[in-house]
């Protein structure tokens, strides 16, 4: 009994030191960021640069980003799916805002931000897996068109009608699965869902800043110039693998092991690269370069979530197919 009360003792001890060794990690590369972004504005005082000005301004919005994320994890469970949800209303608020409709939308737009938005997220509350998986991707996607033709306007029907559920699919039930993660119920794991929330978005969120630095280091070949004038082959090659060693090298937080880690975090770095396509290709349709101007140096919600999006349900799935 004392044996197995003192393995209980060492083995909270060790799960409660993963979080402050990964926080620690986070602030002492963004303290690091810091210094060297306020080094190149004073070496630079005298020829003002847009580029380190946006950088500094990038660091510093992620200092805000890493804080909100850091409460939300000391809260918990609540705390995470709170969180989510905000950034899922401004998310879906950035996208229709962008994506016009008519006044004979009205009833649908009311239900996708007054009830399947919030219904979702406490359906991710209270674990209601059948449901919250079918909810936006089958009910809402049959009511949506139904409300909006109340007002009988049959002006490009088709193409309002998709732009909601578009919105509501990206914005609310995508999202939706990164707090998820913390239902997952993983032998061996109990109490720990929250470090594979940080697992996703920090590898995810790496991709795309590795896939710039690699990028402006040696991009020669534009992958998709017509989507992404940014996006080079050799940014995408050396962005995704320094992300996946990054997975792998994060596999002490997970329940994997370091090649399943790494398996992980290539698929996820994949969808969200090509994620990141999609968004653009929505934004180059609009005639727009950001979503918003919520988050200063990063543009809007969906600016910074995009490859998230489309990253955290196929993270979601495959944890729960072959761990749960």
């Amino acid at each position: 009994m004392e044996r197995a009360g003192l393995d209980q003792v060492v083995e909270f001890v060790r799960a409660q030191s993963h979080p402050v060794l990964l926080f620690s990690g986070v602030a002492a590369v963004l303290l690091l960021a810091t210094l060297v972004s306020e080094w190149l504005r004073w070496k630079t005082r005298d020829k003002p640069s847009a580029v380190i000005a946006n950088l500094v301004a990038r660091i510093r919005a992620w200092w805000v980003m890493a804080l909100v994320v850091g409460a939300a994890f000391a809260i918990g469970r609540v705390g995470m799916i709170v969180l989510f949800a905000l950034v899922s209303l401004f998310a879906l608020r950035e996208f229709i805002t962008l994506t016009p409709t008519r006044r004979s939308d009205y009833y649908a737009l009311l239900a996708a931000f007054y009830v399947a938005l919030p219904l979702q997220y406490w359906l991710v509350y209270t674990d209601w897996y059948g449901l919250y998986t079918l909810l936006i991707p089958v009910y809402a996607f049959l009511l949506l068109p139904i409300l909006s033709t109340v007002g009988e306007d049959t002006t490009r029907y088709l193409e309002r009608t998709a732009k909601v559920q578009w919105g509501l699919m990206i914005c609310v039930f995508c999202i939706s699965h990164v707090p998820a993660l913390i239902n997952l119920k993983i032998p061996g794991y109990e109490g720990r869902n929250l470090l594979l929330v940080a697992f996703l978005v920090i590898v995810v969120q790496s991709s795309d800043v590795l896939q710039y630095i690699w990028g402006k280091l040696c991009g020669k070949r534009l992958i998709a110039p017509r989507l992404s004038p940014s996006k080079t082959v050799e940014g995408f090659v050396g962005g995704v693998a320094s992300a996946t060693a990054l997975g792998a090298a994060l596999w002490w937080i997970t329940p994997f092991t370091p090649w399943q880690a790494a398996a992980l975090a290539l698929v996820i770095n994949l969808m969200g690269f090509y994620g990141g396509l999609v968004m653009s290709a929505i934004k180059r349709d609009r005639g727009i370069k950001d979503w918003g101007h919520m988050i200063e140096g990063h543009g809007g919600v969906l600016d910074r979530l995009d490859s998230v999006c489309f990253a955290a349900p196929v993270f979601f799935h495959l944890i729960r197919y072959w761990w749960v």
